[in-house]
């Protein structure tokens, strides 16, 4: 078993390997984070380990709350993730590396990083001025027959893009799309409108063939879905947010 401990970034999202991640950084216990990152050589991966929340709160609160306006706010790294902070977070995440950590004039920093491998939470340590994580890594098993699952997403995932641009009266990119079944899988997974407890069962899938067969099932009862309320919302497929942490 490998296992390797980084700073830990819980955010209402989940990251998938190969995904992009813009983070808007003004938090003190994430500052921290960037400014320790930020000591690694350029030479070297600026590594953190990103997991989804469960139950707690991305941004921790910073005044007196309602309906007790007494109520003093949180401090601390594991503010708004209660006594024991590793039962709020989702077991499975992914390492992320910061390709670019820019910090600006108030202290706050920008950062763009990239999902690279899905590790399984062990333990958090909330003794630092920001959480820090044992994890272990996990390997991308292909699983049988997912070359030709992959075939199938793709073709399901096309005629969703194409439902979907049609309930929004716009057009969706139409950029080529890869055929390797992990990336197809983790593509799939991050562009589809699901919510995350569905982002998550498909990134803790224990191969690329069982993630696969789920997306299949996923875009197919979309796709209905769409078919029969044209004029659902959805956030655009080509765009990732700005998590504001």
């Amino acid at each position: 078993m490998t296992t390797v401990r980084l700073p830990l970034f819980p955010l209402n999202s989940v990251l998938f390997p190969g995904l992009v991640l813009p983070l808007n950084i003004f938090e003190e216990r994430y500052r921290a984070m960037m400014r320790e990152l930020l000591k690694t050589s350029e030479d070297e991966p600026r590594r953190f380990a990103v997991v989804a929340i469960r139950d707690g709160r991305e941004v921790a609160p910073t005044a007196p709350g309602l309906p007790d306006q007494t109520a003093l706010p949180e401090r601390g790294p594991a503010a708004g993730f209660g006594a024991d902070p590793i039962q709020a977070f989702h077991r499975v995440g992914c390492i992320a590396d910061a390709a670019t950590v820019r910090e600006r004039e108030d202290g706050s920093f920008e950062v763009l990083a990239t999902g690279t491998t899905r590790v399984r939470l062990i333990s958090v340590d909330a003794s630092g001025p920001f959480l820090t994580a044992e994890l272990e890594e996990l390997p991308e098993d292909a699983g049988d027959g997912a070359g030709v699952l992959a075939e199938g997403v793709l073709r399901a995932f096309r005629n969703y893009q194409k439902r979907l641009a049609g309930a929004r009266e716009r057009s969706l990119t139409g950029a080529e799309l890869p055929d390797e079944p992990s990336v197809v899988s983790y593509l799939v997974a991050a562009a589809a409108v699901l919510d995350i407890p569905a982002k998550q069962r498909l990134l803790q899938a224990p191969d690329t063939a069982t993630r696969l067969a789920e997306e299949l099932k996923l875009l197919r009862t979309e796709t209905a879905v769409i078919r029969h309320l044209p004029s659902l919302p959805a956030v655009d497929l080509t765009r990732a947010p700005t998590s504001p942490n």
